[in-house]
C-alpha cells in the first residue's frame, strides 16, 4: 500500500512557538541545542561470484556547488544481470540525472520536497538513455540520499534497504519487486500485455520463480532489460523518512545477502559492531549459510549524534523493543502543540514524510500544491529538455482523466518521453506480446530459442535446467568448444541440445 505526499523538514512558525507546552520548553532547556546534522560512518563488504554488483558511495555531495553547508550523502547499490553494462551505466549517470531534475535556487525544505519526483525522473531518464544504446543488460538499483536526519530511498528490483532506529525497531525502506512477492506487479504486467509464468516440465509441473517472458526475468522493475519488454519499468518505489536525533543504522544489501539472511538476522549478527566490521560480518554470515552462489554485497551506514564516539553505544538494542514495523508513524495533522507533546514523549520516533510505489508515471510526476510550483512547466518532467509553448504533452494525456486535461496542464513531457510513457503502460505494441513460457516437454528444437534467451541471462535458470534435465537425457551438455570446431553450436554458457554421451560440464 502506498501513499503520496510531499515531504521536507520544515521549521515551526512563531505562532507554533507561542503554543509550545511548558514541558517541551523545559526539555529543550535541559537537553541544550537541537542537533542539525548527524555524523555518518559507513562500511562496505563484497564477495564476488559474477562481478555484476557495483556500489556508489559519496559523502560530500552539495546541493549548492561550493557551499559546504548544503552537503548530503549518497549510498547506492547496483546489482546487474545479463552482464554488468547497465549497472556501470547507472552508477555513472543516475545521480546526475536526479540532480538535474531538481530546480535550481530552492531552499533545503523545497529540495527535499522535490526529491521524490526527481528520483522518478532520474530513474526513467537513465533507463531511456541506456536503452537507446541498444544494450540488453539490466540492473536493480537501491539509491539512498541522506540530508541531515532525512533519509530518502528509491529502489527497483530486489536489493533491499532496512533501517534500525536507535531503540531497536526495524523499518523497511525499500520494496521487493520480485514477481513471486508482489501480486500487484504481476497484475500490472499482464494488463500491459506481458506474460508471467514459471518453467513448465513434462506432466504440467512448474519449477522456479515466476518470470516475465520473454527473457525469464523474475523482477517487475529494473533499469535496462530492453529485450524483456517495456512493462519492466524503471519507476522506483520511493520512501522518505526523518529520524530522531538519536540516530540509527541503515543496511543496504543485494539479494545475495537477503536470499540467505532475514532482515532481523542481518541486524542481530552485526549489532554493536562498527559499520565496516558489521558489513563484513553480514556478508560472511550470508556466504556461510548458502555458500557463494551469487554476488554478495553489503553497505552499512550509521547516523550518529555528533557527541556519540562509539557507534555501538548509539545502536544498543533496548529490551522489549523488537519486532518488524511495516507501518511508519504518519505525519500529524493535529494541533501543533499536540504534535510537539507527542514528539516529546516519543524521542526515538521515525517519521514518514513520503511514500509512493505506484508504477503509473503520471501519478508519480504529479505533485500537489505548493510543491508543484517548484518545477518549471516548459521543461520535460523526465529528460529536462526545454520545450516551446504548445510542444509539450500533458503527462495525463490518454489517461482516465484526459477528458478534463487542458493542453497546458502539467507536468509536460517531450514527444520521446511520451512514447516511453505509453510503452510502459502497454499502449505501444511490444515484440514481447503473445510470447508464453514454453513447455519444455513439447519438443527440444522448438524451445531452443527460449534457452538461447533465458539461460544466457540467468545463472539460476541454468542450474534449475541442469537439475531437472540431467536425469532425463544424456544429450544435454555445456558447449565448451570454440566456434571454429565443427561439433560446436554455441559457446556462451548455453545448454545445447545435441546427441552425445558426454557429462555436463561448466565453461
Amino acid at each position: 500500500m502506498s501513499s503520496s505526499g510531499g515531504g521536507g523538514g520544515g521549521s515551526g512558525s512563531p505562532c507554533v512557538d507561542r503554543m509550545m507546552p511548558l514541558s517541551v520548553l523545559l526539555k529543550r532547556e535541559l537537553t541544550s541545542e537541537k542537533i542539525e546534522k548527524p555524523d555518518i560512518l559507513h562500511g562496505l563488504a563484497n564477495k564476488s561470484k559474477k562481478g555484476e554488483d557495483f556500489t556508489f558511495l559519496k559523502t560530500e555531495c552539495q546541493r549548492v556547488p561550493g557551499n559546504g553547508v548544503t552537503t548530503f550523502s549518497v549510498f547506492a547499490l547496483f546489482d546487474g544481470h545479463n552482464g554488468s553494462t547497465a549497472a556501470i551505466y547507472a552508477k555513472e549517470n543516475l545521480l546526475n540525472n536526479i540532480l538535474c531534475a531538481i530546480p535550481a535556487d530552492v531552499n533545503r525544505d523545497e529540495w527535499l520536497a522535490a526529491l521524490p519526483r526527481a528520483l522518478v525522473a532520474g530513474f526513467v531518464k537513465t533507463d531511456k538513455d541506456f536503452q537507446n544504446k541498444a544494450k540488453t543488460s539490466g540492473t536493480t538499483v537501491t539509491f539512498v540520499i541522506i540530508d541531515g536526519w532525512t533519509v530518502t530511498v528509491a529502489s527497483v528490483g530486489d536489493s533491499r534497504c532496512i533501517l534500525e532506529s536507535a531503540e531497536g525497531s526495524l523499518y523497511l525502506l525499500s520494496a521487493d519487486h520480485r514477481l513471486d512477492e508482489n501480486k500487484e506487479e504481476v497484475e500490472r504486467i499482464t494488463a500491459s500485455g506481458g506474460e508471467v509464468g514459471r518453467l513448465n516440465l513434462a506432466g504440467g509441473a512448474e519449477i522456479g520463480p515466476l518470470r516475465c517472458w520473454p527473457g525469464g526475468l523474475c523482477l517487475s522493475r529494473s533499469i535496462g532489460d530492453m529485450d524483456v519488454g517495456e512493462f519492466i519499468v524503471p519507476i522506483p518505489h520511493v520512501k522518505q523518512v526523518k529520524l530522531s536525533n538519536a540516530g540509527g543504522r541503515l543496511i543496504i544489501c543485494s539479494d545475495g545477502v537477503w536470499d540467505a539472511l532475514s532482515f532481523q538476522s542481518a541486524l542481530d549478527c552485526s549489532r554493536g559492531l562498527p559499520a565496516d566490521v558489521a558489513a563484513n560480518k553480514i556478508v560472511k554470515e550470508a556466504v556461510l549459510v548458502k555458500g557463494l552462489r551469487d554476488d554478495t554485497t553489503c553497505i552499512v551506514v550509521d547516523l550518529l549524534p555528533p557527541e556519540k564516539i562509539s557507534p555501538s553505544a548509539a545502536l544498543t538494542k533496548k529490551q522489549g523493543m523488537k519486532g518488524l514495523k511495516h507501518m511508519f508513524r504518519k505525519k500529524s495533522y493535529e494541533s501543533p502543540s499536540h504534535h510537539l507533546v507527542r514528539n516529546y514523549f516519543e524521542p526515538y520516533a521515525v517519521e514518514e514524510l513520503f511514500e509512493d510505489g505506484s508504477a503509473v508515471l503520471a501519478q508519480r510526476l504529479h505533485m500537489v500544491y505548493p510543491v508543484c510550483n517548484i518545477f518549471k512547466l516548459l521543461l520535460c518532467a523526465v529528460c529536462q529538455v526545454e520545450m516551446k509553448p504548445g510542444e509539450g504533452i500533458s503527462v495525463h494525456a490518454c489517461s482516465s482523466k484526459s477528458a478534463k486535461v487542458r493542453p497546458w496542464d502539467g507536468p509536460l513531457l517531450c514527444r520521446d518521453c511520451q512514447v516511453k510513457k505509453e510503452a510502459m503502460e502497454g499502449k505501444k505494441p511490444s515484440r514481447a506480446r503473445g510470447f508464453r513460457p514454453p513447455n519444455v516437454s513439447a519438443g527440444l528444437h522448438q524451445n531452443r530459442h527460449f534457452f538461447e534467451i533465458v539461460i544466457q541471462r540467468s545463472y539460476e535458470v541454468r542450474m534449475q535446467a541442469l537439475h531437472f534435465f540431467n536425469p532425463m537425457a544424456s544429450f544435454i551438455h555445456y558447449a565448451t568448444k570454440k566456434k571454429k570446431k565443427k561439433k560446436s553450436v554455441l559457446h556462451s554458457n548455453l545448454i545445447i541440445f545435441k546427441p552425445c554421451t558426454k557429462q555436463i560440464k561448466k565453461n
